[in-house]
């Protein structure tokens, strides 16, 4: 299989969308460890360089290698006007869904680029091109992962290791599990195809871009939204 003997992690492991991501990467070969702060394999706190730190030195002395990283872990946040929007749920959903991907990334890439081969997969959101109204932490915090992306892809364009990014819309699982019907609904109405997105889908092109198939694209943003990113 296409990821026999290769090492990945994927945060969030714990959640649905990271359960679906953790175990496409299974069935192509490889050995995932899900990392989350709510339990899988490995606890890791995001927001904290030490753990995701530990996290990589832990990886690497209990397989003896590391080769991608998928940087899934996020939060949605509250719903309101920006005007009424407290300064520490603001920094809260930064640190999750930015300075996550940062900490995870600064540990593991060096791994990555001694090995000479890598893949680096975020998950951002179509939130974070069109900015959805009334969620403005969310929306900055899936902007920047978009920027990160291109910038560090640029770094190590050059070391075998490629960073990409994915930008779904809402999908049937993961943060929508705790939306309410109408606010379901509205995600949907949304999305030119008329229906949410299926954690597997997710999973399937996060596993293409975890995988040697992948091997001219790098810095790229990968379009999940069912059409709603058609302009």
């Amino acid at each position: 299989m296409e990821l026999d003997g290769r090492v990945a992690i994927v945060t969030g492991g714990a959640g649905g969308l990271g359960r679906a991501i953790a175990g496409r990467l299974e069935t192509a070969g490889a050995t995932v460890v899900r990392a989350d702060v709510a339990g899988g394999d490995a606890l890791v706190d995001v927001t904290d360089a030490g753990s995701a730190e530990a996290l990589a030195a832990e990886t690497l002395a209990r397989h003896g290698r590391l080769d991608v990283l998928v940087n899934n872990a996020g939060i949605a946040g509250p719903s309101g006007p920006v005007s009424e929007l407290d300064p520490a749920e603001w920094r809260r959903v930064l640190d999750v869904n930015l300075t996550g991907v940062f900490h995870c990334t600064r540990a593991c890439l060096p791994a990555l680029v001694e090995r000479g081969w890598g893949r680096v997969v975020n998950v951002s959101s179509i939130a974070g091109l069109d900015g959805n109204p009334f969620m403005a932490a969310y929306s900055a915090s899936k902007a920047g992962v978009v920027a990160f992306t291109r910038a560090v892809a640029k770094e190590v364009a050059a070391t075998g290791v490629l960073v990409n990014c994915v930008v779904p819309a809402a999908l049937d699982g993961g943060l929508t599990d705790a939306a309410s019907d109408d606010e379901r609904e509205l995600f949907r109405s949304r999305i030119p195809m008329g229906r949410l997105g299926r954690p597997e889908e997710l999973a399937e092109l996060v596993a293409w871009l975890a995988s040697p198939r992948c091997s001219f694209s790098t810095g790229a943003v990968y379009d999940l939204t069912g059409g709603r990113n058609v302009h």
